[in-house]
């Protein structure tokens, strides 16, 4: 599939569906392809549809079956978008394109040749324990337990959105999560957890179980 150069190959290529509750459209719009002017389209539309499905059919699905509707905050950037994201950093507090390369540009592999794709999402059933617990880590661990597929989690301070990965590469299954937010059982920033840390194996239901029981309550209000 060509870059698409009118409006109605670009009405195509949002309509492609990559899982049953997520099509292209949802993962296009950019606030700094909005304010800067840059189409915010991907030059390897086959590449950024295979990686988005990927990332849909494996991570996103399986959370939204599970704790209820995802936002999706922000998603595909095109090269030229992320660039001038870059650029201005201070602003728009994006990492260089080759940091970005199989995260947020979907349409390009990384160094090791691997497709990727990366969503920053937000997990509706969990904003209202967030704001009254600030525990981040609930989500993060019950995602760690229970989503085999994900590659790495990144959190932010509003609605604990995050960013996650879902990666070809097989020895970044599921490697790290780290966070802006400070954990609040140590007070720290940074990471949670990665491969080969003491706290990365074993069941961590301790820090989700109460998150979960009061999501279950909610449902069957």
């Amino acid at each position: 599939m060509r870059s698409p150069q009118t409006v109605k190959a670009l009405e195509e290529l949002g309509r492609v569906r990559l899982s049953q509750n997520f099509f292209m459209r949802d993962f296009l719009y950019s606030e700094i392809s909005q304010i800067e002017g840059i189409p915010n389209i991907p030059d390897d539309p086959d590449v950024a549809i295979s990686a988005g499905k990927n990332l849909c059919e494996q991570v996103l699905e399986p959370i939204q079956d599970a704790l209820g509707s995802i936002s999706i905050r922000s998603a595909f950037r095109s090269s030229m978008v992320n660039a001038r994201g870059s650029e201005n950093k201070n602003q728009y507090n994006c990492a260089k394109n080759e940091s970005n390369y199989a995260g947020h540009i979907w349409d390009v592999r990384d160094a090791k040749g691997y497709m990727g794709a990366t969503a920053c999402i937000i997990v509706n059933s969990f904003i209202d324990y967030y704001e009254k617990t600030s525990d981040w880590t609930a989500l993060a661990w019950w995602i760690h337990d229970h989503i085999d597929n994900y590659s790495s989690m990144e959190f932010f301070p509003k609605y604990a959105a995050f960013n996650i990965n879902w990666s070809e590469n097989p020895d970044g299954k599921k490697a790290w999560i780290s966070s802006y937010v400070p954990n609040p059982h140590t007070g720290k920033k940074g990471y949670l957890t990665k491969k080969g840390a003491d706290n990365y194996e074993g069941s961590h239901q301790q820090f989700y179980k109460k998150f979960i029981e009061e999501f279950g309550k909610m449902i069957t209000l």
